[in-house]
C-alpha cells in the first residue's frame, strides 16, 4: 500500500486527487492540507510520498521542500503544478524534489509515477525532463576525474537522464536490479546527492553526460 498525502491549495483538485487516490487500488490517501504550514505541522510520517503544489498561500512550494525534508528525511516528494518555467523547475529540483509533474498529467501515468518514485525513480513529465537536460547541456564540462565515476556509472548516469527507471536500467544492461541500485548508491556517495533528482542535475550541470 502506497501511502500519499497532499498539499494543494485548490479545494476542487486537492478533493479529486484525494478522491483518485482512495480509490485506485494499492494507493491510500493519508491526508490533505491546503497550505504549506498546514503540511509542515500535519504531516505524521506515515505517508510514502507528498504530492506537492508550487503556488501556495504564503509559504510557497519550493520554499517548503527542506523544511519538510528536516521534519521528515525518507519521504519522497513529488511536485505537481502547472508551472513549467525553467526557474520553478530548476528550484524545485536543487531543493530537494523527486519528480516534477504537470498537473494535466493522466490519472494513469501520476499513479505509475508514485510507484516509480518509491522505487528509486525520479518522475517528471517529459517536457519537464527535456527541459532539464537543455538548461544544462550548455554549461561548461570538467573532467570525471574530479568525481571518478566508473564506466558503468557513467553508462546508468545516461540512462537515469533518459528517464529510464531501476527495472528498465537492469533489463538494458542484462544486470540485476540489486547491482543497479549498488551502482546509483555509489553514485549518490562521489556526486554528494540524496535523490536521483539531484545526481540527474549535478551530471548535466557537471557534463558528465
Amino acid at each position: 500500500m502506497i501511502k500519499v498525502s497532499i498539499i494543494e491549495d485548490h479545494h476542487n483538485f486537492r478533493k479529486g486527487l484525494s478522491y483518485l487516490l482512495s480509490a485506485s487500488e494499492g494507493f491510500e490517501c493519508v491526508d490533505a492540507f491546503e497550505t504549506a504550514e498546514e503540511g509542515i505541522e500535519g504531516l505524521s510520517g506515515k505517508e510514502d510520498v507528498l504530492l506537492l503544489d508550487i503556488n501556495l498561500p504564503n509559504l510557497s512550494g519550493i520554499e517548503a521542500i527542506p523544511l519538510i525534508k528536516e521534519k521528515l528525511p525518507d519521504i519522497k516528494i513529488i511536485m505537481l503544478t502547472i508551472f513549467d518555467d525553467d526557474d520553478n523547475v530548476i528550484n524545485a529540483i536543487l531543493a530537494g524534489a523527486d519528480g516534477y509533474l504537470l498537473k494535466k498529467t493522466a490519472p494513469p501515468l501520476l499513479l505509475s509515477s508514485l510507484k516509480d518514485c518509491l522505487e528509486g525513480g525520479s518522475p517528471m513529465t517529459p517536457s519537464i525532463a527535456k527541459k532539464v537536460l537543455g538548461l544544462f547541456k550548455k554549461h561548461v564540462p570538467v573532467k570525471n576525474d574530479v568525481f571518478q565515476l566508473t564506466q558503468r556509472e557513467i553508462e546508468i548516469l545516461n540512462l537515469l537522464v533518459e528517464g529510464f527507471d531501476n527495472q528498465a536500467i537492469a533489463d538494458k544492461l542484462f544486470i540485476s536490479i540489486q547491482t543497479v541500485r549498488n551502482h546509483i548508491r555509489h553514485i549518490y556517495e562521489k556526486l554528494q546527492v540524496h535523490t536521483k533528482s539531484q545526481a540527474v542535475v549535478k551530471a548535466i550541470r557537471e557534463g558528465l553526460v
